[in-house]
């Protein structure tokens, strides 16, 4: 990418192109993004430094925009090791340097960082703080739970530029050019997922700035076209569907459920919904799973009995849903089983004990295989979903 953001900030981020799994846990396929950036004013400001997995190149970066300048600041607005490992040995290299976190981190970077007692460069910043650096001031905005309690964003109130933390990120390093939303939606949903509440919050405080650029934490720097990205944040954190669509997600272990949720999906199809979407929770990313059921109206869940409850990669998905506060949804369920079918025994309680969810009527039990006598049960669960 450019790495001039306006002609005061420079992006310092690196790709990362090795890692395999974000967090431990999500996919990334195309890599991931460590954005930083360095604001050049009367101080010099770096806007956060990166996963110690790219200490080399980020720290090559940095010393190429600075150019044998001293930093004045490190604003460091979440205290995660994929966007602030490199705190310490920033001040190890430049010791006069200040750190300016959120005033709830202070436990945490004594926590990250033990054996460095960074006590005298630390500024702690509180929510509605300002930080001159000559020409601007940076505006800092508490943002608990965007997607941990000690995150802040910061505001240049010169170049219009908001510095979003991990809000607005996307999964994806910046040298593969991709489409935004479904690689933000996966984001989102799948790390700030929970925290909708606190995401509205940040939405309303940042609405009166006036926004010329959005810096995040991951993904691509965006200038353009502003309201759409924020209109999805709105809809994603008020937990609303963004289309009037199906998913049909199942687990199926010898091949029969899968064949139901086939048939179920082309059902669907022939209702001119606006999107059917089928998910193989035994083969297909999980957290691709998660965003899809986020985006979609329905779900309708299918699938096998195992050990007298449901098979297992179904209970992970619908877990992974309520921890992160699925609701507002309407959802059908299947059950397939050879002698005593459990699975939507064990499916029903865990969507029950979500937020406004629609469960409709039949729930249709499968022996073994789909069979003409199943297709009437079917079409009426596909029709109580698609009038729901």
């Amino acid at each position: 990418m450019n790495k001039n953001i306006t002609s005061t900030i420079k992006y310092i981020g690196v790709d990362d192109l090795t890692i395999k799994l974000f967090e431990n846990q999500y996919i990334v396929p195309n890599g991931i993004s460590y954005n930083s950036y360095l604001i050049e004013d009367e101080k010099i400001a770096i806007m956060d430094t990166a996963d110690a997995r790219m200490t080399n190149e980020w720290f090559a970066n940095l010393e190429e925009a600075l150019n044998g300048r001293e930093p004045d600041y490190l604003v460091s607005h979440h205290m995660e090791p994929d966007h602030a490992a490199l705190i310490a040995e920033v001040v190890k290299k430049y010791p006069k340097i200040k750190v300016v976190i959120g005033d709830k981190a202070a436990k945490m970077i004594k926590q990250f960082f033990p054996t460095s007692d960074l006590s005298e460069n630390i500024i702690l910043v509180k929510d509605s703080d300002q930080l001159s650096l000559g020409s601007r001031n940076l505006h800092f905005i508490a943002a608990p739970f965007v997607h941990w309690p000690e995150v802040v964003v910061s505001y240049d109130d010169k170049e219009k530029v908001l510095f979003s933390a991990d809000g607005f990120g996307k999964f994806g390093a910046l040298c593969n050019d991709e489409p935004w939303e479904d690689e933000a939606r996966r984001y989102y949903i799948n790390i700030c997922g929970k925290y909708g509440t606190q995401v509205q919050r940040l939405l309303k405080l940042a609405a009166p700035l006036e926004i010329e650029t959005i810096c995040p934490l991951h993904g691509p720097v965006l200038k353009e076209n502003l309201g759409h990205y924020i209109a999805l944040y709105d809809t994603w954190s008020k937990y609303e569907p963004e289309t009037d669509g199906v998913l049909i997600a199942y687990a199926s272990i010898h091949g029969g459920t899968k064949v139901v949720a086939e048939k179920v999906a082309d059902m669907f199809r022939e209702k001119n919904l606006a999107e059917v979407v089928t998910i193989d929770l035994c083969h297909d990313d999980m957290a691709t799973a998660v965003s899809e059921a986020f985006k979609m109206k329905r779900l309708v869940v299918a699938a096998s009995s195992y050990d007298a409850s449901v098979f297992p990669p179904m209970y992970d998905f619908i877990h992974h849903l309520e921890i992160k506060a699925y609701q507002n949804r309407t959802i059908g369920i299947i059950e397939n089983g050879s002698w005593a079918p459990t699975a939507a025994r064990t499916m029903r309680p865990m969507f029950e004990g979500m937020k406004n969810i629609t469960i409709v009527d039949p729930t249709v039990t499968i022996w073994s295989r789909l069979k003409d006598e199943d297709l009437p049960k079917l079409e009426a669960l596909v029709d109580a979903v698609a009038e729901n």
